[in-house]
């Protein structure tokens, strides 16, 4: 069956995939959107919400459906899971959702589908591994939303701190999407230029402390949000948004993707969120960023004890 490049399916219409619909229905990426969840009631109310705005948004049709309805994807978004409680870390989550996750990939692969699928599930990176193991899908075909957000939310907070607009910084979060995750603070930069030189020529400085309180702010973000409002879903859609953009418009854009190794960085048997080129056909390459030794040591241990989650798992 041919792909069709503008068709998408969300799996699990909960807030974060009912908020990546709205997103998806203001960029106009699609022209056909099919939600999918355990609840049929849930899916058509989302549908039909959404529908109500098409006069005021992109020519497309938003319906629910069954795996079914898959087969021709480009492009399944998958957010089924279990929510993340006040208190939990995105890896204890591991256990409720990888189940479920065993459970989509065998809807999934019975179906002639040969799109891309994108894991937004929590703990991502894990997940990720899970549903290109159970899929055995090529890795190109299978990522996850990986540290977009938190790169975006780096971004965010570089911008304020330094008085300059947050889209002309460049930095990442890598590694875990979580706790273990570290920031690249050796290759950041404002257009071009190094950090520590834009703090110069604005007059300015970004000590340690400071770089450790704009990193504890990144990390503990959702923590942050879950404890004020129960869930997030506004910020990891819109960054879903772009990685489907990505794929959509074939862009070769370079994001921090969650993504199989297969000895990159020397690590294997493991998913991290990696700077990456996203393209049409998903992962087009993963990009070996240079790193200091701190900062490749920590990626190790962020790798380490993600590796050691996905082991318990014996997939």
């Amino acid at each position: 069956m041919a792909v069709n490049d503008r068709k998408a399916a969300i799996i699990g219409c909960g807030f974060v995939g009912a908020s990546i619909a709205f997103r998806f229905l203001q960029q106009g990426l699609f022209s056909r959107l099919v939600l999918i969840d355990a609840n049929r009631d849930k899916a058509e109310g989302e549908a039909m919400d959404l529908s109500d705005g098409l006069p005021y948004g992109a020519a497309m049709e938003i319906t629910a459906g069954t795996y079914d309805d898959i087969s021709d994807c480009g492009l399944v978004v998958i957010t089924a899971g279990v929510n993340q409680k006040p208190g939990e870390t995105r890896l204890q989550l591991i256990e409720r959702n990888a189940a479920i996750m065993g459970s989509i990939m065998g809807e999934i692969t019975a179906r002639p589908f040969q799109g891309i699928l994108l894991i937004v599930s929590n703990p991502v990176d894990v997940l990720t591994y899970t549903a290109q193991a159970l899929s055995g899908y090529p890795r190109e075909r299978v990522i996850g939303s990986g540290t977009v957000l938190d790169t975006g939310r780096l971004k965010q907070l570089l911008g304020e701190e330094l008085s300059v607009d947050s889209r002309n910084v460049h930095a990442f979060i890598v590694g875990e999407h979580g706790d273990s995750e570290l920031a690249v603070w050796s290759g950041a930069n404002v257009s071009g230029l190094n950090l520590d030189d834009f703090c110069r020529l604005r007059g300015q400085e970004l000590h340690q402390p400071a770089r450790e309180r704009i990193y504890r702010e990144i990390r503990d973000s959702a923590q942050q949000i879950i404890c004020r409002k129960g869930a997030t879903y506004y910020g990891i859609a819109m960054a879903v948004g772009r990685i489907a953009a990505c794929i959509v418009r074939d862009e070769h854009a370079v994001l921090p993707i969650s993504v199989v190794l297969e000895g990159e960085y020397g690590l294997d048997r493991v998913a991290l969120s990696i700077p990456s080129i996203v393209g049409r056909n998903g992962l087009e390459k993963i990009l070996e960023i240079p790193l200091g030794e701190e900062e490749g040591a920590a990626l190790r241990r962020s790798a380490g004890q993600l590796r050691e989650v996905i082991q318990g798992l014996k997939l």
